[in-house]
């Protein structure tokens, strides 16, 4: 019989590569300039913080998404919340290690007689499983999104006129709400939190530039052949 020859998934290997990529970027990650509330470590959909490797690139995720909720969780959790993952978002990758017990047998699984034949072998194993941001899922109960911080009242940041003017003659579609800046590539429309949210007002443009460059690499992206 055929052996397939669709490459085996590594989990292992798709972390490493993440971990250097971030190492060569030689800087943080980009961080959201503006104000919004929420733990700034990973949580499992129980509450439990992840640990290790999987705290590490959640965070680094987190961050570089903008997401406001800490939580995290797998498309069959999501489903049994009655919630949705939306259209076009991405999972992460998340690993789990582990081990379990075995008593020493021959290779027939029969014992050998030998009196260290029923002494336990320990087999160590990774396992590996995509989560999504509850920023990523709609109709999970409220708990699932903590409360942003109060918007600062002095001073509140305001347009600056001819920033304003040349983003608000790009012609693609910026929705104003919530806590994050992302690109959604199904809708082809940007989603920015007010400006009243943000420190700087130049730190507001910032973020719109940052969302409507990856538009422009949706768009010019050269496309495959069918």
């Amino acid at each position: 019989m055929a052996r397939s020859r669709t490459p085996k998934f590594d989990a292992s290997e798709v972390i490493t590569n993440e971990i250097i990529r971030i190492i060569e970027r030689g800087v943080l990650p980009w961080r959201k300039p503006w104000t919004a509330g929420g733990s700034s470590r990973p949580l499992r959909v129980g509450g439990e913080p992840y640990q290790g490797v999987n705290n590490f690139l959640l965070t680094m995720r987190t961050m570089m998404a903008g997401h406001s909720s800490p939580f995290w969780m797998t498309l069959p959790q999501a489903n049994a919340l009655d919630a949705k993952v939306r259209k076009g978002e991405k999972s992460s990758v998340v690993v789990y290690y582990g081990q379990s017990r075995t008593n020493a047998a021959d290779e027939d699984g029969r014992s050998d007689g030998d009196d260290h034949s029923e002494e336990a072998r320990i087999f160590r194993f990774q396992k590996s499983y995509r989560v999504f941001n509850a920023c990523q899922i709609e109709g999970l109960p409220d708990n699932f999104y903590p409360d942003p911080e109060p918007v600062p009242e002095h001073p509140p940041s305001k347009p600056i006129p001819h920033m304003q003017a040349f983003f608000d003659a790009i012609d693609i579609t910026t929705v104003f709400t919530g806590t994050e800046a992302y690109y959604l590539p199904p809708v082809d429309k940007v989603y920015m939190p007010s400006i009243t949210r943000f420190h700087d007002p130049r730190n507001f443009y910032g973020a719109w530039a940052h969302e409507l460059a990856h538009n422009a690499e949706v768009r010019i992206m050269p496309r495959r052949s069918s």
